[in-house]
Protein backbone atom coordinates (compact mmCIF):
# COMPACT_ATOMS: atom_id res chain seq x y z
CA UNK A 1 0.00 0.00 0.00
CA UNK A 2 1.40 3.29 -0.74
CA UNK A 3 1.04 5.66 1.79
CA UNK A 4 1.34 9.30 1.58
CA UNK A 5 1.10 12.64 4.35
CA UNK A 6 -1.20 15.21 2.47
CA UNK A 7 -3.90 17.95 3.52
CA UNK A 8 -7.38 16.97 4.19
CA UNK A 9 -9.58 20.13 3.52
CA UNK A 10 -12.20 20.92 6.79
CA UNK A 11 -14.15 23.65 7.97
CA UNK A 12 -16.82 25.72 6.71
CA UNK A 13 -17.42 27.14 2.71
CA UNK A 14 -14.61 29.95 2.05
CA UNK A 15 -13.07 29.07 5.70
CA UNK A 16 -10.74 26.47 4.89
CA UNK A 17 -8.27 24.46 7.57
CA UNK A 18 -6.62 21.99 6.80
CA UNK A 19 -5.86 18.42 8.59
CA UNK A 20 -2.77 16.74 8.35
CA UNK A 21 -3.51 13.28 7.48
CA UNK A 22 -1.48 9.64 6.73
CA UNK A 23 -3.53 8.32 3.82
CA UNK A 24 -3.43 5.61 1.39
CA UNK A 25 -2.39 7.15 -2.19
CA UNK A 26 -5.54 5.68 -3.63
CA UNK A 27 -8.17 7.51 -1.65
CA UNK A 28 -9.59 10.97 -2.63
CA UNK A 29 -8.40 14.08 -0.84
CA UNK A 30 -11.57 14.02 1.92
CA UNK A 31 -11.66 10.43 1.71
CA UNK A 32 -10.65 7.77 4.60
CA UNK A 33 -7.65 8.45 6.52
CA UNK A 34 -5.04 6.20 7.98
CA UNK A 35 -4.29 8.79 11.08
CA UNK A 36 -4.12 12.21 11.38
CA UNK A 37 -0.99 13.86 12.72
CA UNK A 38 -1.63 17.80 12.73
CA UNK A 39 -3.50 21.00 11.46
CA UNK A 40 -2.84 23.83 9.44
CA UNK A 41 -4.73 27.18 9.01
CA UNK A 42 -3.42 29.78 6.62
CA UNK A 43 -5.85 32.33 7.01
CA UNK A 44 -4.23 33.19 10.63
CA UNK A 45 -1.32 35.65 10.70
CA UNK A 46 1.32 34.10 10.96
CA UNK A 47 0.03 30.46 9.56
CA UNK A 48 -1.13 27.58 12.04
CA UNK A 49 1.24 24.70 11.97
CA UNK A 50 0.31 22.32 14.47
CA UNK A 51 2.03 18.57 14.21
CA UNK A 52 2.53 16.13 16.18
CA UNK A 53 6.09 15.63 15.30
CA UNK A 54 7.01 12.00 16.47
CA UNK A 55 4.33 10.61 14.58
CA UNK A 56 5.79 12.75 11.27
CA UNK A 57 9.10 10.84 11.59
CA UNK A 58 7.33 7.72 12.15
CA UNK A 59 5.40 7.76 8.91
CA UNK A 60 8.87 9.22 7.54
CA UNK A 61 10.72 6.16 8.62
CA UNK A 62 7.78 3.61 7.59
CA UNK A 63 8.51 5.07 3.69
CA UNK A 64 5.32 7.08 3.54
CA UNK A 65 5.76 10.21 1.20
CA UNK A 66 4.62 13.64 1.82
CA UNK A 67 2.85 15.76 -0.88
CA UNK A 68 4.33 18.93 -2.04
CA UNK A 69 2.83 21.18 0.25
CA UNK A 70 3.00 19.10 3.55
CA UNK A 71 6.54 18.50 2.48
CA UNK A 72 7.04 22.11 2.79
CA UNK A 73 5.31 22.22 6.40
CA UNK A 74 7.81 19.87 7.29
CA UNK A 75 11.02 22.13 6.54
CA UNK A 76 9.11 24.64 8.13
CA UNK A 77 8.85 22.96 11.71
CA UNK A 78 12.17 21.44 10.69
CA UNK A 79 11.55 17.82 9.91
CA UNK A 80 13.60 16.39 7.22
CA UNK A 81 11.59 14.72 5.17
CA UNK A 82 13.62 11.66 3.47
CA UNK A 83 12.27 11.19 -0.46
CA UNK A 84 11.11 14.40 -1.33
Amino acid sequence: MAVRIRLRRVGSKKNPIWRIVVADKRSPRDGRTIETIGQYNAQTEPSTIVLDEERANYWLEKGAQPSERVAGLLRIKGIKASGS
